[in-house]
């Protein structure tokens, strides 16, 4: 995206087209929560650098293919996808981009990092693996505490800056509780469980079978980091896992009306007797013999 840019109240780089409403804000000593509205008259390409632990928390569908890049640490090419809740450490660069206008509301937690060092006898060390990492946070007890940041903004109570600041606490623990566990995925030298997540959320898609290139992309690995990290995490090589997933989708598309031409090309096999040969050689029978087996069954 193209255009004059300025930088808005939480150290972004914005373009001219896009506007950031605050709809509410709560401010303690150690932290920073503001409800945000952001609407994108364009595309967004937007370059953040903090002082302070960024947390956001999309509370809407992000834009279409968001994606961001740590262009101090990465190939200024290289772009990763961002998910619902990501993290940016301070001082840390990084450029965001969509390939969507519209509408988005975040939460958003600004951790001052003197507090961290207190708490923790020193700063959390973001390398450039663990900046991928904080790119897709999953972890659910980060998630539940901004989502109480959220209900907390729009509808303050009794000793709200206490529970705030009480929350924001809770936060930095679980921050730095994630980055010990990135630790320890490493020493094992298997997939971190986000990333063992995102292969099987593609596998249970209704979509043609992913290639090993194309799940080594979505984890952020190259093929071979993928196949090696996945035989130590589930102790079998991700092929017989990927062949083992396709049978067990085909299963299940045998037992609708579906014809065995369109199933095998829906499962990307070159021909329906390439499919039917994968099948009975998976499973001792043919994919005919397996329908009539289930309407036998089913009388």
């Amino acid at each position: 995206m193209t255009g004059t840019t300025s930088e808005g109240s939480d150290g972004m780089e914005r373009s001219a087209g896009d506007v950031m409403t605050i709809e509410a804000e709560l401010r303690v000593p150690v932290a920073t929560a503001q409800l945000v509205r952001f609407h994108f008259a364009e595309p967004a390409d937007n370059l953040f650098c903090h002082d302070r632990y960024q947390l956001d928390l999309c509370l809407t569908p992000r834009p279409r293919n968001a994606r961001a890049c740590f262009p101090d640490r990465w190939s200024p090419h290289r772009f990763e996808r961002i998910g619902a809740l990501f993290m940016v450490p301070p001082g840390e660069a990084m450029r965001a981009r969509s390939d969507d206008c519209g509408q988005q509301t975040s939460i958003i937690c600004q951790l001052h990092p003197e507090s961290l060092r207190d708490w923790f006898d020193g700063e959390l060390q973001w390398d450039a693996r663990r900046l991928m990492a904080g790119l897709d946070i999953r972890e659910a007890n980060i998630r539940s505490l901004l989502l109480r940041l959220a209900e907390e903004a729009r509808n303050p109570g009794i000793a709200s800056d206490v529970l705030v600041e009480l929350i924001a606490t809770q936060l930095a623990i679980e921050l730095a509780r994630y980055s010990t566990a990135l630790d320890g995925e490493a020493r094992v030298r298997g997939l971190a469980p986000w990333r063992l997540r995102l292969v099987d959320e593609r596998l249970r898609e209704e979509s043609r079978m992913p290639t090993l290139a194309e799940l080594a992309a979505l984890c952020g690995l190259s093929v071979r980091q993928l196949t090696r990290g996945f035989r130590a995490s589930r102790g079998c090589s991700i092929g017989e896992y990927l062949e083992s997933s396709r049978v067990a989708h085909a299963r299940r598309l045998l037992a609708t009306d579906q014809s065995v031409k369109s199933i095998a090309y829906a499962l990307g096999f070159a021909s329906p007797s390439s499919f039917c040969f994968a099948f009975r050689r998976a499973t001792a029978e043919t994919p005919r013999e397996f329908r009539q087996r289930l309407g036998r069954a089913a009388h």
